[in-house]
C-alpha cells in the first residue's frame, strides 16, 4: 500500500513539472512583445521611434513594417529593447495603422491601431491671411470697423476733455 501511495506521488509530481516545463520556457520566449511607437499621432512625413522588446530582433536582422512608412531595420537599444527610427510617407492615409516586426528565428507579430497618422500639419504663421480662414472682404470690413473704433473713441475723448475745461 505504501508502495502504491509513493508511485501516486511520484506520477503527480512528473505531471506537474511536465506541464510546467512549457510555461517556463515562454519566458525565455523570444518572440517580440511590447511594441511602441512614439510619438503615438504624428503628421504625414514626421519621424516615428519604434521599439521592441525582444532580444531576437538586436542583431540587425529584425525589421519593422507597416503600410504608412518603408520597412526600417531595428538595432540594440538597451537591455533587452530593440529600436528603429522611420519617416512617414507624405501620402500616407489618416487614420491609425498597424506595425509588423519581424525577427530571425521568431514568428512575426502584428500591433493593430499602432499609431495614427494626422491628415496636413499645422499652418503656422499666416494668421487671417490665409485662403481658408478670412477673405480679403472679410479682412477690409474688419479693418474698417477697428478705425471707425478708433475715430469715435478720439471724438469722445476729445469731447470730454471740453467739458472739463468749461
Amino acid at each position: 500500500m505504501r508502495t502504491t501511495r509513493a508511485l501516486a506521488v511520484s506520477a503527480v509530481a512528473a505531471a506537474a513539472v511536465g506541464l510546467a516545463a512549457p510555461a517556463a520556457s515562454a519566458w525565455t520566449d523570444p518572440t517580440p512583445s511590447n511594441i511602441t511607437a512614439t510619438p503615438s499621432v504624428i503628421p504625414r512625413g514626421g519621424q516615428l521611434t519604434v521599439s521592441v522588446d525582444s532580444t531576437k530582433c538586436q542583431d540587425g536582422s529584425g525589421r519593422v513594417s507597416s503600410d504608412a512608412f518603408d520597412t526600417g531595420t531595428l538595432s540594440k537599444s538597451s537591455g533587452s529593447t530593440a529600436t528603429a527610427t522611420v519617416k512617414v510617407h507624405h501620402n500616407a492615409a489618416p487614420g491609425t495603422h498597424a506595425i509588423t516586426v519581424t525577427c530571425t528565428g521568431a514568428s512575426p507579430v502584428t500591433k493593430p491601431d499602432a499609431f495614427t497618422v494626422i491628415g496636413g500639419g499645422v499652418r503656422g504663421g499666416l494668421g487671417g491671411s490665409s485662403e481658408t480662414g478670412a477673405t480679403r472682404t472679410d479682412m477690409a470690413i474688419g479693418g474698417g470697423l477697428v478705425a471707425v473704433a478708433l475715430v469715435g473713441g478720439g471724438v469722445f475723448w476729445m469731447r470730454r476733455r471740453a467739458d472739463n475745461r468749461a
